[in-house]
């Protein structure tokens, strides 16, 4: 049963299932996509065909600077590949041909560009030797982040057919077992591709591939577009080692993002603006495995204001992750405020997901007793769920949704329209749980202390995650 069902209905329902009622955990069948929807990357190409523009009639105008390519896994052309750039930039183009593989083994400062294209066909891959990039790559304080090179400029645009791969199994290896927020964690890895006071940047359809650590950070920047693109993070051993913290997508003190067309597939965050950034469009991405579309977190840091505002989010299919569509914000003794304000989560199909709609204002790992001490202050406004459909995972019984807001902070005008999703356990309807909130949310709505929510929350089921098809080279 979904939430369209009328009040009367679903209390009755909620009633007889805090009763005891079907409380029986149950394994169920497997999830799949709705038709049309890609399960593969191959599929993905298909229905987002990307056009490469290396055929448009201003490219012949554009200077044309190629480099060698590496003999071997070991041939480090850093040297000619930063050579190249400084030959391209200022109105040319450094084509980096199909077939062809470009291996990085020292770290880049490319922040001087200027109306430059690098046309990526190939495959640029960076060298696994951890010790040498733990002490010589790029460092950035916000979460203690390193980056095997460093963007920025204006007017960069970075297209093709070709792959950045991190190589990020040695990686994901020796990090087994760790947590990057670990304050006594002292083994860092470094960022895919990471830019800073970039104006005019552009990534279209790029595969990015097997990142150490997050896939992409921007900081500091502004009209940044990421289109037609591809992200994964497939480990050889993903009980053992799994690509943890492979976030698609972070950002930093950032204005004016586009996201259109994306398939990702890896094992954190599939979209996740931190601290400090306005003007989000992100359109049609595809995520499977993730920690869903997450706002944040922020707060994070003593004495620092951050936030998110002016968001939309729409046509997102999430399957096989922790959360649909997240806010997160920092709660505990030494922690910042901020707010998030006027955020759109549109046409979200769940399949799979533990909540298809999550806020979290006693982000990381926070107990519920120093929750309760030292609650989170930053103010949630004006976010709306709009168009959900599908099924959560069964992890958390009938219960599919969950917000939870700080009694220190402003949270209000939280809305759902058209929330459609079920749960898969049967037994009663779906229920969505909220605490520190009071007003109207669009639809009925338990505290967690509540018969309902328990009972809801107890009646658990496990669903068979979608298997996809193997992944082939690309």
């Amino acid at each position: 049963m979904s939430l369209s069902a009328s009040y009367h209905d679903m209390m009755k329902a909620l009633t007889l299932l805090a009763l005891g009622l079907s409380l029986t955990t149950k394994t169920l069948a497997t999830i799949e996509p709705p038709p049309g929807v890609p399960r593969s990357l191959q599929e993905f190409r298909q229905i987002h065909p990307y056009s490469h523009p290396s055929s448009h009639p201003n490219r012949a105008a554009r200077k044309q600077v190629q480099i060698r390519t590496s003999a071997n896994e070991t041939d480090d052309i850093s040297s000619d590949f930063l050579n190249g750039l400084k030959q391209a930039n200022n109105g040319g183009t450094l084509v980096l041909p199909a077939n062809q593989t470009f291996i990085i083994g020292k770290p880049l400062d490319l922040t001087f560009l200027n109306d430059i294209q690098i046309q990526l066909d190939g495959e640029i891959k960076f060298t696994n030797d951890t010790p040498y990039w733990q002490a010589n790559a790029f460092r950035h304080p916000f979460q203690n982040s390193i980056m095997f090179w460093k963007w920025g400029g204006k007017d960069i645009k970075i297209f093709g057919t070709g792959v950045l791969n991190g190589n990020g199994q040695r990686w994901w290896n020796e990090f087994s077992g760790l947590e990057i927020l670990d304050p006594s964690n002292t083994y860092l890895r470094p960022i895919l591709f990471y830019a800073e006071n970039a104006t005019r940047l552009s990534i279209e359809g790029i595969h990015l591939k097997d990142s150490p650590c997050w896939t992409t950070f921007f900081v500091t920047s502004q009209q940044i577009s990421l289109k037609d693109v591809a992200c994964t993070a497939i480990s050889l051993s993903p009980t053992k080692s799994p690509p943890k913290n492979s976030d698609f997508f972070d950002s930093l003190n950032v204005a004016h993002v586009t996201v259109q067309n994306a398939w990702v597939d890896i094992g954190d965050d599939c979209f996740s603006p931190k601290s400090n950034n306005t003007d989000i469009f992100v359109k049609n991405m595809y995520c499977n495995g993730t920690h869903g579309i997450s706002m944040g977190s922020i707060g994070q840091y003593a004495g620092e204001m951050s936030f998110i505002k002016d968001v939309h989010v729409e046509n997102m299919y999430m399957l096989n992750g922790q959360h649909g569509a997240r806010i997160k914000t920092w709660a505990g003794e030494d922690v910042g405020y901020g707010f998030v304000d006027n955020v759109t989560f549109g046409n979200f199909w769940n399949g799979g997901n533990e909540y298809t709609a999550y806020i979290d204002s006693c982000y990381f790992n926070i107990n519920a007793s120093t929750c309760a001490k030292y609650p989170s202050r930053v103010n949630i406004t004006n976010v709306l769920f709009e168009n959900f459909s599908g099924t959560s995972s069964g992890k958390y019984g009938n219960a599919v949704a969950r917000l939870t807001c700080s009694p220190n902070a402003v949270c209000e005008n939280i809305r759902f329209r058209n929330f459609n999703v079920t749960s898969p356990c049967g037994g009663g309807p779906a229920v969505v749980i909220c605490d520190g909130i009071s007003e109207d949310l669009g639809i009925p709505c338990v505290n967690s202390t509540s018969s309902v929510a328990v009972a809801a929350l107890k009646n658990k089921c496990s669903t068979g995650l979608a298997t996809l098809p193997t992944a082939k080279p690309w």
